[in-house]
């Protein structure tokens, strides 16, 4: 990541005063620990903190099997076959910890990778990793496949990312940490071993006692909550809990609810600082923990990251400050539409290139082009943009041409959002005589940065409001690439009409998919033929001032340096 011939610095552990705890964090494409954006926006957020200089380390499971790669089957069905780890990017350190489940101590050691910033900055991030000679065959599997396994794999794994991050972090010598962050519910029994390790301190077990420990544990951790969705927070049952975790603090009875422990309460209960991930996703985060104070860090992308190489170019030769300030982003104003719409087009070559050499098909440069890519689950309605095949064909062949290109993964066992894909595919299938749609497998990393730059607009359908905020389409922002969405999560932000996009209907919150799903629809298909298209092929230029106040207003905020300074002014002093 150092794109600067600074000096590399060594690490001062005892300067380090931030832990953040995540599943899943991506650094890089071969480093296949991650599954999709909650582990893209934890590695975004420690690349800016190398940037910016921040006292931080990164704690995360080794997942050494990865997620799974996507393999699309003649029938259009989605194939997961394991996937290749590169360790050679990775360090094995020396330092061992161990945690109890059920009546077995289970070892835990470590890999280490260095992210280097801007100016020779280094944050460290430890992979823990149980499959360790001496350990019984069900621990040693539990850092391999994320997200694998029922709940007790998976209440495993939390006990491993929790309490044997904290308990590793001052064996391998850091231990001046002051905050805790906590990167969604997976990592919430860090704060049981922060609780149970300082009580062992009292003499005096009272209730004002154990309540003053409650408060100083508070004040070592910071909860950031990802999904609205209810699914989306890990419940488990207390019988399971008291049974892996025999320590378990049952007497604290508020901590579990009709006998079920849910990690984002338990987070929530021992944090003084709770964000949501968005304004909107604040106020649905309240409603979902009325009994505590919710802020919101609205999310953000690392800005070297995901600009394209053609931008990249163009940001060093005139707004040089880029790589150091991301708000400097807003000085596009000084680029002329021109050089814009040319480091956009040569993108978009790039983008032909990849798909005509994995794809087999050829894509116009002068054609329209719509990106769509995201998880393939419900609520983020995949398919909204075919619900009228035969309008959206009208569209394409009496206002202007349209290719549009889908990726994204569907989660192994999420049926219906398998079934999205192969819908899809069946539309590629009996319609490509009339349009070229294309679906690019196994969505990563390296197709992202490929793909997000080369499309035209960016389109997101999620049914408001359970889109907590999203990021793809910051990473789109960073390339001029103008976003198309409902407006949900960050996009009721990002927004701004006739500057940095379009919606697709008007702000709501019901969520009642029958009601909507036909109206979106009709609104997606009328900002397509009145709006979007006619600005494209009619009038490029006013095209080309929406790409640029893409990246002046978009770009320049919605990036995880900013983000990152409001988690360091609000939630770590």
């Amino acid at each position: 990541m150092n794109t600067n011939k600074n000096t590399i610095q060594e690490v001062d552990k005892s300067a380090v005063k931030v832990a953040y705890f995540s599943m899943e964090i991506a650094l890089e494409n071969d480093i296949k620990s991650y599954g999709g954006g909650l582990g893209v926006l934890a590695g975004d957020t420690l690349k800016s903190a190398a940037d910016l200089r921040t006292p931080m380390v990164g704690v995360t499971l080794l997942n050494s099997r990865g997620y799974f790669k996507q393999v699309i089957n003649e029938n259009g069905e989605q194939v997961e076959l394991p996937d290749e780890y590169d360790y050679s990017k990775l360090k094995k350190v020396e330092a061992e910890t161990s945690v109890q489940i059920n009546e077995d101590e289970v070892k835990i050691r470590a890999w280490e990778y260095n992210i280097v910033g801007y100016n020779g900055y280094t944050v460290p991030v430890y992979f823990l990793d149980t499959d360790v000679e001496g350990n019984d065959e069900k621990y040693r599997n539990l850092t391999g496949k994320l997200y694998g396994g029922g709940l007790e794999y998976r209440l495993m794994q939390e006990i491993i990312l929790g309490r044997g991050g904290v308990k590793l972090l001052p064996i391998l010598g850091y231990d001046s940490v002051q905050k805790h962050h906590l990167n969604e519910g997976h990592a919430a029994l860090a704060t049981i071993e922060l609780f149970l390790r300082h009580k062992e301190e009292l003499d005096d077990f009272s209730e004002s006692r154990i309540e003053e420990l409650v408060e100083k544990i508070r004040k070592k951790c910071v909860f950031t909550v990802h999904t609205p969705v209810k699914a989306g927070h890990d419940v488990f049952p207390l019988d399971l809990v008291k049974r892996l975790q025999p320590d378990f603090p049952e007497y604290l009875s508020y901590l579990t609810k009709n006998k079920e422990l849910n990690m984002s309460h338990l987070a929530t209960y021992f944090s003084s600082y709770i964000n949501g991930v968005a304004r909107s996703h604040q106020e649905i985060s309240v409603e979902m923990f009325p009994d505590h104070e919710i802020r919101a860090v609205t999310n953000g992308v690392h800005s070297q990251t995901w600009t394209s190489p053609e931008f990249q170019g163009l940001f060093d030769k005139y707004v040089p400050s880029w790589r150091s300030s991301s708000l400097s982003l807003r000085n596009i104003f000084n680029v002329s539409n021109e050089e814009i719409w040319n480091a956009h087009q040569e993108a978009k070559k790039r983008l032909i290139s990849y798909i005509e050499e994995k794809k087999g098909v050829k894509l116009s440069e002068g054609v329209f082009t719509i990106g769509f890519a995201r998880r393939f689950t419900g609520y983020k309605r995949s398919t909204l943009l075919f619900y009228d095949i035969k309008e959206l064909l009208r569209i394409h062949k009496d206002v202007g041409k349209i290719q549009i290109i889908y990726a994204g993964k569907a989660h192994p066992n999420d049926h219906n959002g398998k079934e999205m894909i192969k819908e899809v595919h069946r539309i590629i299938k009996e319609f490509s005589s009339e349009i070229k749609i294309i679906f690019l497998e196994n969505y990563d990393m390296d197709v992202a940065k490929v793909m997000i730059p080369g499309v035209d607009v960016w389109l997101n359908t999620p049914l408001p409001p359970n889109e907590a905020s999203g990021t793809s389409g910051m990473k789109a922002a960073h390339n001029g690439v103008p976003h198309f969405s409902t407006l949900d999560g960050w996009w009721l932000e990002g927004y701004i009409y006739k500057k940095t996009g379009w919606s697709i209907g008007e702000k709501r919150s019901t969520t009642d998919p029958e009601k909507l799903v036909e109206k979106d629809a009709v609104a997606l298909y009328s900002c397509l033929e009145n709006k979007i298209l006619p600005r494209y092929y009619n009038t490029p230029e006013k095209w080309k001032k929406t790409m640029r106040y893409t990246i002046a207003i978009n770009a320049s905020f919605f990036n995880s340096e900013r983000m990152l300074r409001q988690y360091a002014q609000e939630a770590y002093l």
